[in-house]
């Protein structure tokens, strides 16, 4: 009897050993490695609306569908707002406040914007509990994918409880009145004071809960320019001795991302180049001027966010298409080409050609076509390919006229971007003698002595 009371003890050690090395083997593969210059410099990042992602609009409708975002390489997943909407003053679909729609089923589908928001510690109903947040960031981390928050640091909605409490916090007229964002439009919400130390405090309070509580990553910072500097001094370093986080700020200016503050800015010049190189004559020209600029304002290791489409660019500015018309499919490309990191805005990748409504419900397309297939191959050779990093050499080969070439090259890796931006046929013979591998099409080609014919808004890749 004391054998076999013995050998069902080993059993039960053996079985305990195992699970706790098990355990910790699990562990291991879900522990996402601490953000680094190397990894941001082959990251790209994906923007999730949440509310016109899936018909249902909710956090676990986009949970599903995470895995299918890692075949596009996508490296950073940034939630726009998740928090709840001010009612007060909510905006609706023409600009006017909801409130004054007598048609109360119309009224009803007004669900204001994202950017008023009403609580900063809380999830909106409208997209699911905070447990279905939760099961979100999970999701990401197990498929090795990180989560940010869009913060809204410069105004709140007129229903958030520091209007009731603290009046302080906010910019206030000579008749001591709350005002909005001044030179804005933003009725909707209300200008937060940043002479105000102690609202300085609880906003800092409140980012740090998302990361210690709630585990994400770290923040888009809407508007990050109209927030004083010192802010971003005073409170990144606070956050960044929480955890590794990653930090984007919607602005370009340079002084944000020193002194370890912002990891990345907006790309926004580079953005209004490539809306006119679709459009007016000489785009290499206008690319060549824009890259020059940006070389000399911004240091080497520096990193932009490079995109052909945003929430804001889609809604208010229109669609890829509308845009850039038939040069979309060669300066996407061009977005994950230049130096950065390249932004895919919910639907870009199943090619979204409406503009999403944006204080109500709508939905994109979910039916994979070429995008799809482009970013998929794309997403491979920026996650692969280190002439690609965004601290990879940049050179642009032609000087002017249609057909831009850009060089990218690191640690032995050569990378030929060559388009055509033009509604005419193209020739143009380029000053290689190496041999290359035109990516796309899986064949080699020669450069050599070769003149490449191009025809409209055609374009290559092309390897060593």
């Amino acid at each position: 009897m004391n054998q076999l009371k013995t050998i069902l003890l080993l059993a039960v050690v053996v079985f305990a050993f195992s699970c706790q090395k098990e355990n910790k083997k699990e562990n291991s593969r879900n522990k996402l490695k601490p953000f680094s210059k190397e990894m941001i410099a082959s990251a790209i990042i994906y923007e999730a609306n949440i509310r016109q992602y899936s018909k249902e609009g909710t956090f676990d409708a986009f949970t599903k569908d995470i895995p299918e975002l890692k075949k596009l390489g996508v490296k950073i997943i940034w939630l726009m707002p998740v928090f709840p909407i001010s009612k007060t003053k909510r905006k609706a679909t023409g600009g006017g406040f909801a409130n004054l729609i007598k048609d109360p089923e119309k009224r009803k589908k007004m669900l204001g914007s994202y950017y008023a928001v009403s609580d900063f510690t809380k999830i909106n109903p409208e997209f699911g509990t905070i447990n279905d947040f939760r099961e979100l960031v999970k999701k990401s981390h197990e498929n090795d994918m990180y989560v940010i928050l869009d913060w809204v640091p410069n105004h709140t909605g007129w229903d958030h409880e520091w209007l009731k409490n603290h009046p302080e916090y906010y910019t206030q007229n000579e008749k001591g009145e709350i005002i909005h964002p001044e030179g804005t439009d933003w009725t909707d919400v209300a200008d937060l004071n940043y002479s105000n130390l102690e609202m300085r405090k609880e906003m800092i309070a409140d980012m740090k809960y998302w990361l210690t509580q709630e585990k994400v990553d770290g923040f888009r910072c809407d508007v990050a320019g109209s927030v004083p500097l010192g802010f971003w001094q005073e409170s990144i370093p606070q956050l960044r001795k929480e955890k590794s986080i990653f930090m984007l700020a919607e602005a370009w200016e340079p002084e944000l991302m020193k002194e370890d503050l912002f990891d990345m800015v907006y790309g926004w010049d580079r953005h209004h180049t490539m809306n006119r190189m679709a459009k007016e004559t000489n785009p290499v020209k206008n690319w060549n001027e824009n890259m020059e600029k940006d070389i000399v304002r911004y240091e080497r290791d520096d990193v932009l966010m490079t995109f052909v489409t945003n929430h804001d660019e889609n809604s208010w500015n229109g669609t890829v298409s509308e845009r850039m018309g038939k040069a979309a499919e060669a300066l996407t490309v061009l977005s994950y080409v230049a130096p950065g990191m390249p932004l895919i805005y919910s639907g870009q990748e199943y090619n979204l050609d409406h503009r999403l409504k944006f204080f109500e419900k709508d939905s994109i397309p979910k039916k994979k076509k070429n995008m799809w297939y482009l970013l998929e191959k794309l997403g491979k050779l920026k996650a692969n390919n280190s002439a690609l990093n965004s601290d990879a050499s940049y050179k642009s080969i032609i000087d002017d006229g249609d057909v831009l070439v850009i060089e990218r090259e690191k640690s032995g890796k050569k990378l030929i971007y060559i388009a055509s931006l033009s509604n005419e046929n193209q020739k143009i013979k380029l000053p290689y003698s190496e041999s290359f591998v035109d990516y796309l099409n899986e064949q080699e080609i020669q450069l050599k002595d070769e003149m490449i014919e191009l025809a409209p808004w055609e374009y290559k890749i092309v390897l060593n």
